[in-house]
């Protein structure tokens, strides 16, 4: 994975080693402190490991050689993970606990949530984990972040924040979870509750989890939530029917109470329209915004993929409006894909 250029903290690898003395040292879950079959449970979590193409969409920014976990969640070889795992990827091997390797296909992706389904190609002897909800967790809650390897693996954790995530490639999630203490492997890694139930999904490390502290390492998880609305459409159609938001192909830094340009995706709809690395955006039709949160919201507030948007930019002391004729996100991939 040498040369990417931008990693949102996706690639556990690169820490593992480094943290593996704080994992052996972090609080592990104990049977006698649950009230399910905590070995059953954690053999759910598979070792996934996918490759991509040097070619693909995603290569430059998450690498050739990705690596995570994915979460069995049906009897019928349905597995949960993080999207960019298995975005572009040509190959995808899963591994049980102790188990041997299976190959499995990708079967739908949403940007939105940042959730993936893959299906297994060949039966796992292992039980499907149990859904459950994330919409009353709150903070110092109990759960237990579970990767692939079971007990000595996993972390007993705390929840430390239940807040709106908005990161640099036009993703948002709403009422995201924040735990500690960090673990170094949590890409797709399963967040369970006390009852054993899957509540969230993993999908970055951050260095805020807890707002207001000036050094704050942690996780932040996907809520499983936001996977009940689509799931039928992810096995049925590949992606969610809603209608798609606009997309512009741009990534923003968040620094000091402004928003500035910090790179684009070649060939997307703002590189089109001529948006420059070092912009500023002050605004988004003509409405002014500070944080990534305000342009989000302005930008979806726009319409359907495909609307018209007017980045309201300063560029060298100019302020300058520039329209982004927005792209569905999964049309651009695809085409890149077929390319």
């Amino acid at each position: 994975m040498s040369g990417i250029e931008r990693a949102n903290g996706h690639r556990p690898s690169g820490l593992l080693h480094l943290l593996d003395p704080s994992l052996k040292l972090a609080p592990h879950p104990k049977q006698e402190d649950v009230g399910f079959d905590l070995a059953t449970t954690l053999s759910s979590v598979l070792r996934l490991d996918s490759e991509v193409p040097e070619t693909a969409y995603s290569a430059r920014t998450l690498g050739t050689e990705r690596h995570g976990n994915a979460i069995l969640i049906g009897d019928e070889g349905y597995c949960l993970t993080i999207g960019y795992l298995v975005v572009d990827a040509r190959r995808i091997t899963l591994a049980a606990y102790g188990g041997r390797y299976v190959q499995a296909e990708l079967v739908g992706y949403n940007h939105e949530s940042g959730f993936a389904l893959i299906k297994t190609l060949s039966p796992v002897e292992v039980a499907p984990i149990k859904l459950g909800t994330a919409a009353d967790l709150t903070e110092k809650d109990s759960v237990i972040v579970a990767p692939y390897g079971g007990v000595q693996h996993s972390i007993s954790a705390s929840v430390v924040s239940r807040r709106t995530f908005a990161g640099s490639w036009e993703y948002m999630v709403n009422q995201a979870i924040f735990t500690a203490p960090l673990h170094p492997n949590w890409s797709g890694a399963a967040l369970l509750r006390r009852d054993g139930t899957l509540c969230g999904v993993g999908s970055l490390w951050v260095n805020d989890a807890e707002p207001g502290r000036r050094e704050s390492p942690g996780n932040m998880f996907v809520p499983i939530d936001l996977l009940k609305p689509i799931y039928d459409d992810l096995i049925s159609h590949g992606r969610s029917q809603v209608p798609t938001r606009p997309w512009l192909g741009i990534h923003t830094a968040e620094a000091m109470g402004r928003l500035f340009v910090s790179g684009m995706v070649p060939e997307g709809p703002a590189a089109q329209a001529g948006i420059e690395p070092g912009d500023l955006v002050a605004g988004v039709n003509d409405a002014p915004v500070s944080t990534l949160i305000e342009m989000y919201k302005q930008l979806w507030a726009a319409g359907e993929a495909g609307a018209d948007v007017i980045l309201n930019l300063r560029r060298d002391g100019e302020d300058i409006d520039i329209t982004v004729h927005s792209e569905s996100r999964y049309r651009f991939m695809e085409r890149r894909r077929n390319h």
